[in-house]
């Protein structure tokens, strides 16, 4: 059983917040990270969860005596088959705010479906639970976010080859993906956790015929991340209408397959790309639904930059769910110009932009787009470099900028 860095930041909301969400795909490990809460010592309750039948039927039945028979302290899993239970939890929670305490887990954005987010609103505490991270994975917690933006830290790391790192993304972070012992194995297990999406997750949130046009939608997205989507693209190479794409890219995004990075844009006019970046929620299920050989995989790794974009994006934004700084993720481009793969901006404003790519000896034009970004905001900007698969961590290429090895994204200080 793994450790999830986000138990702490769970632990400490539960001293004062009377409902906790914890929010993220299926099979990401929600349900064990509750029973581990629970094993600690840090919370005792009931766990009940909707997806057993019989349970789903008292609670839409009866909401409010479904609540009250379960007691003060409770963990519902998968908590977005049953809308109706979140006014009575408003109402049970105001009658005792303090001595009350409910863990809500779900694999769709249960805040996005119609009345719950006001329902809830000062009541509840947000958690997105991503696959396992690479620290995690590890057993570790990883000190790269506090190294960014500290004046006084170093960057740690170890060494890693492009074999190391390709089969890391290959893998990814989905519990039953990694104990899987080869590619064959893990194709079925995806393939077999799409279709289980589709039937569950999906055909719930919304009354749609198009459960079978999805996986190709999916696949149209891995073939494009790290890019903004070109709606129109997509509606035309899978032969929908353009509102139903929409419409079938926000389902993906509500079941947390598919994760959007804004762009930051210093002012809304000059050339800036405004379009949202997108990212699957794992390389593994990326890996599967492009098809990569293992192989193939290795030997492309001048061509590997998307995946392994989307691989040190989602294990930034993975440390971002439980880090304590405040960093919004942005992306910077500008059309037909310069970009930054990733900017964390904190609450003062201040810029931290990370570039990512996959050689392992980098070249002065690498900085490029960061000394826009630099130019661009000034004072704000704080500090940018570039992640490479290279072994040292290297200065001297301007004011505030570093090449870093890839691996210290995942290392702790030593």
């Amino acid at each position: 059983m793994y450790r999830r860095n986000i138990t702490d930041s769970i632990v400490e909301a539960l001293a004062d917040t009377p409902v906790i969400l914890v929010n993220g795909a299926r099979q990401t490990g929600k349900s064990t990270l509750c029973e581990k809460i629970v094993e600690e010592g840090a919370f005792q309750g009931k766990f009940v969860t909707m997806d057993d039948p019989a349970t789903l039927l008292a609670a839409q039945k009866d909401p409010l005596g479904f609540l009250e028979d379960l007691g003060k302290h409770v963990i519902i899993d998968e908590v977005q088959r049953t809308p109706e239970l979140f006014l009575p939890i408003k109402k049970l929670v105001d009658e005792d705010r303090k001595g009350r305490r409910i863990i809500l887990t779900g694999s769709a954005n249960v805040m996005m479906l119609p009345k719950v987010g006001d329902s809830l609103a000062g009541r509840i505490e947000i958690h997105n639970l991503w696959p396992l991270s690479q620290d995690e994975i590890e057993g570790k917690r990883s000190n790269f976010l506090n190294t960014l933006v500290s004046t006084d830290q170093k960057f740690a790391a170890s060494k890693l080859t492009w074999k190391d790192i390709a089969a890391r993304m290959r893998v990814g972070g989905y519990p039953e993906s990694i104990a899987r012992s080869s590619s064959s194995r893990r194709n079925k297990w995806f393939a077999d956790y799409i279709t289980a999406i589709l039937q569950k997750d999906i055909r719930e949130l919304a009354n749609i015929e198009g459960l079978t046009e999805i996986p190709n939608i999916l696949k149209l997205i891995a073939t494009r991340v790290g890019s903004t989507i070109n709606m129109s693209d997509i509606a035309r190479l899978s032969g929908i209408k353009n509102t139903t794409l929409k419409r079938y890219v926000t389902l993906l995004e509500h079941i947390f397959l598919i994760v959007h990075v804004p762009a930051w844009t210093k002012n809304a006019e000059g050339e800036f790309v405004k379009s949202s970046k997108v990212y699957l929620n794992d390389t593994g299920l990326l890996n599967h639904l492009i098809g990569q050989e293992d192989d193939s995989f290795l030997e492309q790794r001048s061509n590997a930059g998307a995946y392994l974009e989307n691989f040190i994006v989602m294990e930034i934004l993975k440390q971002l769910s439980w880090s304590e700084l405040y960093l919004k993720p942005y992306h910077f481009s500008i059309q037909r110009g310069s970009e930054v793969d990733l900017v964390l901006e904190d609450r003062a404003g201040g810029l931290f932009g990370i570039e990512i790519k996959s050689a392992a000896t980098l070249q002065d034009s690498d900085f490029n787009g960061l000394r826009k970004l630099s130019t661009l905001a000034g004072k704000k900007f704080k500090r940018g470099i570039v992640l490479y698969t290279g072994e040292q961590t290297l200065g001297g290429f301007g004011n505030n900028l570093q090449a870093v090895p890839i691996s210290a994204v995942w290392s702790e200080i030593k």
